[in-house]
């Protein structure tokens, strides 16, 4: 074969599969205005969908042939935290704080207490959202359960972070907006406000070499971190880089597990006027899609950068607690 009829192929090649990119990122409705929002919370709806009594929601889908499948990707036996450092001094985007006091120090041995200064919720503590009870919409969380049902229980009466006794383990996908082309700073992260939607994880896929498949959690890194490192924290009414609302369409297209984000998920300003963290409606309380906050992947993306893969073991043990409505956390990949 000659080297321009190689060329003309590879040119056809590399056509066709954006022509496919491109139709499948159309097939998805707009999700631009609050009535788009609306609609998507009702057609979008995995209520149901593994039975009324259902706690788990999408996390259905990490079965144990999925969990397998995700151990079988430890080949370097490589570990690396998906948590950062707990924050124990206040900031303009701290909700809380963690108060440690050294309570006993003796010649045999020595104890401290942690207690936080408020919730861990927020935009600073790593942490995992119980499904059914932290966001609820038009008075209802997933599969139906209403807030008069939550204050009853003084808790989360299904779906809490209970429900995640056993732990969670499947395949764990980082998609690195910074690799998008011209989307970071030359110093390495997404300014405030920079939306990452349905399409950008479509090119997302073809730059990193991975697909998501069902019981995948995906986990956007923004560079959050590396930016507050450098100029300092920032309230989140100057901005927020993460998901567009139109990822739902990708998480109901692809059934995805669970998300995370190195901060809220939601790109803030929403783009939907009169609607706050869409995102955190359409995935905990329509599809059923647990959510990870303020995760830091700093070096979860120089690792995958240098292994030249993006998939990995995903592993997290919540805390063991009944009608809770999340978790602080300290999640880890392996590779």
């Amino acid at each position: 074969m000659s080297i321009a009829l190689r060329s003309l192929l590879c040119l056809l090649a590399f056509a066709f599969t954006c022509a496919a990119a491109l139709a499948q990122a159309q097939t998805h409705p707009p999700m631009a205005s609050e009535a788009d929002f609306k609609r998507a919370m009702e057609e979008l709806s995995n209520w149901g969908r593994w039975g009324d009594d259902d706690e788990l929601g999408a996390a259905n889908l990490i079965t144990p042939a999925k969990r397998l499948q995700a151990i079988a990707l430890v080949t370097e036996g490589i570990t690396v935290s998906m948590a950062h450092d707990v924050v124990t001094e206040d900031a303009v985007d701290t909700s809380a704080v963690l108060n440690r006091q050294v309570l006993r120090v003796s010649p045999t041995g020595a104890s401290d207490m942690y207690q936080y200064s408020g919730s861990y919720h927020g935009t600073i503590h790593s942490h995992l959202d119980s499904l059914d009870c932290h966001i609820m919409y038009e008075g209802q969380g997933y599969n139906g359960v209403g807030y008069e049902e939550v204050e009853a229980a003084d808790g989360c009466p299904r779906g809490s972070i209970y429900a995640h006794r056993e732990g969670i383990v499947t395949r764990g996908i980082l998609f690195d907006a910074t690799l998008l082309p011209g989307r970071a700073t030359a110093q390495g992260w997404l300014e405030p406000g920079e939306a990452i939607s349905y399409d950008d994880l479509l090119a997302l896929e073809e730059i990193q070499g991975v697909r998501v498949q069902p019981g995948d959690i995906i986990f956007l890194h923004t560079g959050r971190w590396q930016r507050r490192a450098a100029l300092g924290a920032w309230p989140t009414s100057e901005g927020v880089a993460g998901y567009h609302a139109n990822v739902a369409y990708f998480l109901k297209d692809r059934d995805v597990a669970m998300i995370g984000h190195d901060m809220w998920n939601d790109v803030a300003p929403s783009g939907i006027e009169g609607v706050f963290l869409p995102l955190h409606s359409l995935a905990l309380v329509s599809l059923g899609v647990s959510i990870f906050d303020n995760l830091d992947f700093t070096r979860l993306a120089q690792v995958a950068s240098e292994l030249g893969r993006y998939e990995f073991l995903f592993m997290a043990a919540p805390l063991r607690i009944e009608k809770g409505m999340g978790s602080p956390l300290n999640p880890l990949a392996l590779f």
